[in-house]
């Protein structure tokens, strides 16, 4: 798949929302039969606490999880489209996310994402998750010591990893992709 890439030089809100919001809808759209709405989280490991709170920045996230869950993922699309969500759902749907470095390659805490072949229903945890406007669900997963991982270290600007957090056709797909930042420690 072709597209063009285009590097973020701040990670101002305003930059992200003129920049990378609409590169990411593009990629997501470029996939045949995928719709595109957007809600993002922005994760820096090198910010101190207050910095993040000032940007609405988050730390990453450093335990293996998937965003949503089998109730969680319907009612983002409720969140997200109540208009159009009901006829929505109604057909398959699937919840992409598309994580990239803002401006530099990412250097300690690079994403890994579990094969979800490997992922057993019993290793997917429900856990309610509370926000100032909402309230989801994740799935906290318990990875096999055996569990494949594909690791993105480095992973810069123009690189984007897209994958699947949430999947409705019950089919034998994957559903659901775990995944975790890692933490690397200096050399």
């Amino acid at each position: 798949m072709k597209h063009e890439t285009r590097s973020a030089t701040s990670s101002t809100p305003r930059k992200l929302k003129r920049v990378y919001y609409p590169e990411a809808e593009a990629l997501i759209k470029k996939v045949p039969a995928l719709r595109a709405s957007s809600s993002s989280t922005t994760r820096c490991a090198r910010a101190t606490r207050p910095k993040r709170e000032a940007r609405l920045v988050r730390e990453p996230v450093l335990n293996v999880h998937n965003d949503y869950t089998e109730w969680s993922g319907p009612q983002r699309v409720r969140d997200l489209v109540p208009g159009e969500a009901e006829a929505l759902l109604q057909r398959r749907f699937a919840i992409i996310q598309v994580w990239r470095a803002i401006n530099k390659p990412i250097q300690s805490n690079p994403l890994a994402i579990a094969d979800a072949r490997s992922l057993a229903p019993g290793d997917l945890i429900r856990a309610e998750r509370r926000y100032p406007n909402r309230v989801g669900e994740t799935y906290p997963c318990r990875l096999q010591p055996a569990t494949p991982l594909v690791l993105f270290p480095r992973c810069g600007a123009t690189r984007r990893c897209v994958f699947k957090v949430y999947e409705s056709a019950k089919d034998g797909r994957a559903r659901f992709t775990a995944h975790s930042s890692f933490s690397i420690r200096p050399r």
